[in-house]
Parts: C-alpha cells; structure tokens; sequence
C-alpha cells in the first residue's frame, strides 16, 4: 500500500514540475517512462534551471548514459545516492525508483524550502552561522560536513512540521505531531488553508464531518483556489499508517504557497519591471531575425527560429513566477497588466512565425503537415453544452464523419513522410531533421 501511494504522489509530483518544461512532458508510468532517462532530465532541468547533457536516442547505450548524466548531476549538488545504480533504475525497480524521486524532492522542494525557515525556528541549516564552524580545521573535515548535512536533513523535516504546527495553532484544538496520522482528519489541511487564505473553510463544520469528507474538501479547494496540484487522495491519509514522505510532499506546496504569498509587493514590481525589460528586447531580437533572414532559404529560416527558441527558453526561466501568476485582470498592477500583454503579444509573433514557415514547408510535407493540424484542432475541439440528447447525438456524428474522412489519409501520408528524401539536387537538407521528427511523432 505505501509503495502504491508513493508512486501515485511522486507522479502527480513530477507531472506538476514538467508541465513547466519546455516542451511539456508527461509521466504515465513512472518505473517506465524513468528508464531512458530523458525525462528524469526534464524534471532535473526545470527544477535547477540548468540544461543538462543528454542523448537524443533510446537505445541501451543512450539510456543508460542519460541516467549517468542525471546521477552525475545529483552528486555534483552532494546528495547521497545510496544504493542507486544505473542499472536498477534501467529495470524500473520500485523501491530504487521510488528512493531516488525522494532524493529529488526532498533537496530540491522540501530543503529548499524549509532552509528559509530553520534559522526561525532556531535549527541548524547550512545557511546558519549557527551550523558552521568557520575555523581552518573544519573546512578540512569532510565528516563535519556530512554530518551538517544529516543534522539539516533532520532539521528540513522538524522545520516543515514546526511551520505546519504554527499554521494549525491559530485555529483551537487541532494539533499537529507528524506527518502521518495526524492528518488523517483532514481538519490539519483545512486549517493551513484557512490561515493562508481566510474565509475558504469553515472549521466548526469541518469538525462534525467524516475524515474523508475533509480530505476531499481541502484537496478540492487547494486545487481551485490555491493552485496547489492534488498529489493525494482521502483514501491515500485516511488509514492507520499513512504514508510520511507523501504527505511531506503535499504538504510542502502550501509552504511554497505561502512563500509565493508573502513575497513584497516592492520586489514583485522589480520583477515585473525586470520582464516587460526582458520582453521588448526578446521583441525587437525577433523583428531584426525576421529581416535578416527574409531572403534566406526555408531551411536556414529554421535553422535560425531554432536557435532564437533555444535561447528565448533557457533566458525565460528565471521570469516564470510572474510570467505564470494566475491573478485576475481585477488584481493585476498597472505593470503586470503591461507585462501580460507584452508576453502575449511576443507569443503571438512566434506563433505567427511558426505558421508562415509551416507553410513554406517543401511539398509533399506542406499539406502532411496542413492535414496534422487541421486533425489536431479537431481533437482539440469540446463537444458543445447541449441539453438535447438527440441534437447533441447529430453533433457528435458529424464530428465523426469529419474526423473519419481526414483519417482515410492517414496511411498514406505516413508512408509519404517515412519514405521523404531529405536533401535537395546539392544533397543540402531541405528541411531540419528536428521538425520531421516531430510531424513523425504527432501522426
């Protein structure tokens, strides 16, 4: 059962950090989409900021090499990676998978996050003077060191519990001892809720309620309210023994809410100016690259929209927060308001782009590739509200007809696109092997 909701919570986790990497991917099985390696890279990425080396293939060699650069990566922060091998984790084995994800969130989402809370509540961190000694003879002592390690390990724990504790206190009787059962009622959550947000919850009524109906109540609205992703549910907490390190990990995202929460209005405006800065020279870096290469050939013009993404990516990380807040156009500042609609307008440029050089695709590949997207935004599209069975019905055979006769192409475009000669009269490519790759991986 434990293994169960470790891999359920740690998926939800990772699935929430690389909706934030550029692409997005997914896990949908994590003992197997972890064994080439690529997406433990993605999650690596995006929670360090840092592009990390990788193999672009999947074959053994490859995997196992993108699996090294991961654990490499790991090492060279010092993390301990106890019995971990490339190779259990080539084989999917639970329990290594499952300790080797718990690294992960333990140094880069609770750590990082109960390190600005140690000196607080008086533990020892690594950021504390408290925690080390600065004499010659200590920086000498590597054992000192992983011994301030350990003790800071325990200290991220008692830190988070001593946060949720206070968070808990302001509202009576509900108390907090560990990251287990405590929980189990669900009356903990609902209380952090509603001091980080008052008037969301009402406590008395919680009181008179089921465990489960608690759980579902405070996972529902940390979701729509607080953004907060539902990594568990009440049947995960609502048990004798519930899982320590799943409940660690959920838990921590109202801390990093709270975090997001008291930042000053004064360095959020630094940001915001700092961004709509970023933007109108990303802008006026796209206009000069669209002149510059009007002549050029198709192939270049990719070759040179590539290399303008790569960097407008890497350079957009450090924006994300105020890039992504989810406010209301009613709570934004007159800045934000600029900022929103400078991001806007700067992605709408590139998309336009985009679509202009789809459309200078060499032939056969511009109508394969008019055909994916015509397909795409069908799929794309929700069946509308109707209250009428029978006109909902008529609409959905339609819908049918539609995508039938677009797929009767299918097999031909498929063989079409396996069988393109990719280079021209001068053996030069005619297009970047990146972009048949990717009309091959969305047929």
């Amino acid at each position: 059962q434990r293994e169960f909701t470790q891999k359920k919570t740690f998926t939800s986790w990772i699935n929430s950090i690389l909706a934030k990497h550029t692409p997005p991917s997914v896990i949908s099985d994590l003992y197997t989409d972890i064994q080439q390696g690529h997406l433990l890279l993605d999650l690596l990425e995006v929670l360090s900021g840092q592009q990390l080396p990788r193999e672009k293939g999947c074959n053994t060699f490859q995997c196992r090499s993108n699996i090294e650069n991961a654990l490499t990566f790991l090492k060279s922060r010092s993390l301990k990676l106890i019995n971990i091998h490339v190779a259990d984790i080539i084989e999917g084995k639970p329990s290594i998978v499952l300790g080797l994800i718990w690294t992960i969130i333990f140094h880069f989402h609770i750590e990082e996050l109960a390190r600005t809370l140690a000196c607080t509540y008086n533990q020892p961190s690594l950021d504390c003077s408290s925690a080390v000694d600065s004499s010659p003879k200590a920086s000498r002592s590597a054992k000192k060191s992983a011994k301030i390690k350990e003790r800071w390990k325990l200290s991220a724990t008692k830190a988070l519990l001593l946060w949720a504790k206070e968070q808990c206190s302001l509202h009576g009787s509900i108390n907090v001892t560990d990251f287990k059962s405590s929980w189990r009622s669900g009356l903990p959550f609902l209380a952090i809720i509603q001091t980080l947000r008052p008037g969301l919850v009402n406590l008395e009524k919680a009181k008179a309620r089921s465990n489960k109906e608690n759980l579902k109540e405070a996972f529902r609205i940390a979701e729509l309210e607080l953004n907060i992703p539902r990594l568990l549910e009440p049947e995960d907490v609502d048990v004798m023994n519930p899982d320590e390190k799943s409940i660690m990990t959920y838990v921590a995202q109202f801390l990093q809410y709270s975090r997001n929460l008291h930042e000053s209005e004064e360095d959020m405006q630094e940001k915001v100016r700092e961004a709509v800065s970023w933007l109108a020279a990303q802008e006026k870096k796209l206009a000069k690259l669209l002149t510059d290469t009007e002549n050029e050939t198709y192939y270049q013009k990719c070759k040179e929209m590539m290399s303008f993404m790569e960097a407008f990516n890497q350079e957009k990380n450090p924006f994300l927060p105020v890039l992504s807040s989810k406010r209301s156009e009613a709570e934004l500042s007159e800045g934000q308001q600029q900022m929103r609609e400078e991001w806007d307008k700067l992605i709408s440029q590139i998309d336009k782009w985009k679509v202009k050089l789809d459309q200078m695709l060499p032939s056969p590949l511009d109508s394969i590739e008019a055909w994916l997207q015509e397909v795409e935004r069908l799929q794309a599209e929700d069946l509308p509200d109707l209250q009428d069975p029978f006109k909902a019905m008529f609409v959905f055979r339609e819908i049918i007809v539609i995508f039938k006769g677009l797929m009767d192409c299918f097999d031909s475009h498929l063989e079409t696109l396996q069988s393109f000669k990719n280079e021209d009269e001068k053996n030069m490519p005619l297009v970047l092997p990146e972009k048949l790759e990717e009309m091959k991986r969305r047929l």
